[in-house]
Order: C-alpha cells, then structure tokens, then sequence
C-alpha cells in the first residue's frame, strides 16, 4: 500500500481545510454535505455520541453559531492508498482557556468526493 501520494493527500488537505472553513463560520450545509450520509458514520463529540448522519446533522442544526474560531495545531493528515486518509489535530478557543482540544477524522473518497465516516473530539487540560 502506498502512503501519502501527493496528489491524494493534497485533495485530503483541501478537503479537510474545507471542513475547518465550515466549521468556524457554522456552514452547517457544507459539514453535512463532508460527512458520509450513511447509518454507519459515528461522531464522538465533547458532549455527545452520534450514531448515524442523522443524528449528526440534527447536531449541527441545533449547535449554538458563536464561539467557533479556533486555532490548530500539529495537524497530521496521512493517506492509506487513493481511497482512505486520516486527520489528526489538536485545536485552541479562546472559550476554553486552559484546555486543549483533540479531533481525529476517518475520511474516505466516494463517487462525490472525499467524506468523513468517523470522527472524535476531545477536550482535556492543557499540559
């Protein structure tokens, strides 16, 4: 298996950069339209287990629009051959001072393009 080609990880990169854009102006059709509409994606949120893109996208509907901006950090995004990549990252708010957020992202390519089947986030104390 090869890992990392280029031109499948730049078209992860992109995607994943999309979804951080998504995510921090609270495009709720473009984080619906990145995770797999599929019974079998999982998101594990800080205060939530979602089974199912159902219940992720009443999530995203009902999640409060303020207080997104976030900043990254030690972003490792790996590709396993041309159809499935992960995305790891830590990430810092100003809402939540003293802690440092965890997300990782099971992402895969489809006939529509690159989606998330599973994801994690995390909150614990900052080292």
């Amino acid at each position: 298996m090869d890992i990392d080609i280029p031109e499948v990880k730049a078209e992860v990169e992109a995607a994943f950069q999309e979804y951080e854009r998504a995510l921090v102006t609270n495009d709720v059709a473009i984080l619906d339209a990145l995770f797999l509409n599929s019974g079998r994606t999982i998101r594990y949120g800080i205060g939530e287990n979602l089974y199912g893109y159902g219940e992720i996208a009443a999530f995203r509907a009902a999640r409060p629009s303020t207080g997104l901006q976030r900043m990254l950090e030690r972003t490792v995004i790996t590709t396993y051959g041309r159809d499935m990549a992960t995305a790891w990252t830590l990430f810092r708010r100003a809402s939540s001072a003293g802690k440092i957020g965890r997300q990782s992202q099971v992402w895969i390519r489809t006939p529509d393009g690159w989606r998330v089947v599973a994801a994690h986030v995390s909150l614990i104390d900052a080292p």
